[in-house]
């Protein structure tokens, strides 16, 4: 018995420990207005997209949910309708694992919408594949696709004056390495059939999306736009839909039992589009509503220059890049 009531108490401290270390709560606080401004959610129909949009139309944004399923869109849409009330939520096809979507998705909205305050890149996915113009699925889907949204959307956000740029990264990004040489040759930054392998790639994408986040800042000094990764914490969503079913029997009990629910895990993202004065934390990393501190590797300015050249030239932005559509 004795034996028992320890175990208990052990197991007891344990999920005490993670639910106040890594799987902590936080709450947005910020207050400011975003009514009639307008805001892009990548993968915004499911998990944290979702729920941040849900919020964000219901202080009165005009949201686009820009995602590749329709039919789940639809679903998000006809449910935030019904709880808030509002029409301004709508669906733009963007599939982040295609180039050519991508610039088809901006020229779209540009033709369409006279402004954009938010751009939220939330969508990410754990998997192994390639894309359609044949970069490793995670890297082309986590930072190339939102690389290439961002550059093509600089200007526009510019116009409104204050619009903010939010990335999903995560804390997986202290595992991440990036090896230009390998990326140049093979097109990816990991792949494989096990799923160590396809999380090690997950890893290195997130470590993008912090350099990326990075390098925008510098890039956007002088503007009035601001940029920020957020960690949203180990969140219950469907980004390992992709992986085996006895990989989700072993996952699906411990995210039930300590695992964010979207809701929570949008949070950091809120507080990052609606906190006042934020703007001189631009290129910082945010986790439960605060701003933290990074290993040297999330903050490494010449591999921050090196990713940014190396992204644009894959997109077909600089010279010597692949014909994925002509430079804007």
């Amino acid at each position: 018995m004795l034996y028992l009531l320890l175990l208990a108490a052990l197991l007891l401290g344990g999920y005490v420990f993670l639910t106040r270390t890594l799987f902590r709560r936080a709450t947005c606080t910020g207050t400011a207005a975003v009514a009639g401004k307008t805001v892009i959610i990548t993968g915004g129909n499911t998990g944290i997209g979702r729920a941040t949009a849900l919020h964000l139309v219901r202080r009165g944004a005009r949201v686009i949910l820009a995602c590749r399923n329709r039919d789940k869109a639809d679903c998000t849409i006809t449910n935030i309708t019904q709880e808030t009330g509002s029409t301004d939520v709508v669906f733009m096809k963007l599939d982040l694992a295609s180039l050519k979507s991508v610039r088809c998705f901006t020229e779209r909205f540009l033709e369409t919408e006279s402004r954009l305050d938010l751009l939220i890149n939330n969508a990410g996915l754990v998997a192994d594949g390639r894309t359609e113009d044949g970069f490793g699925i995670e890297f082309g889907v986590n930072h190339l696709g939102h690389f290439l949204l961002t550059y093509l959307l600089l200007e526009r956000l510019k116009e409104g004056g204050g619009g903010r740029v939010v990335t999903l990264s995560s804390m997986a990004y202290r595992w991440g390495s990036i090896d230009l040489k390998a990326l140049a040759v093979d097109r990816h930054l990991g792949t494989g059939r096990y799923s160590w392998q396809f999380f090690q790639a997950y890893c290195n994408s997130k470590l993008c999306n912090m350099l990326f986040t990075h390098q925008l800042a510098k890039r956007l000094r002088g503007s009035e736009v601001s940029c920020y990764s957020v960690h949203p914490g180990v969140v219950r969503t469907e980004l390992s839909r992709n992986v085996s079913l006895w990989q989700k029997l072993i996952i699906e009990p411990v995210a039930r039992l300590l695992f964010l629910d979207p809701e929570a895990g949008a949070q950091t993202t809120l507080h990052c589009c609606l906190t006042e004065g934020l703007e001189p934390l631009s290129g910082r990393h945010f986790s439960c509503c605060a701003a933290q501190e990074v290993t040297e590797k999330g903050r490494d300015d010449a591999m921050a220059r090196q990713l940014w050249a190396v992204s644009e030239q894959l997109c077909g932005l600089a010279a010597g890049g692949p014909s994925s559509g002509a430079p804007p």
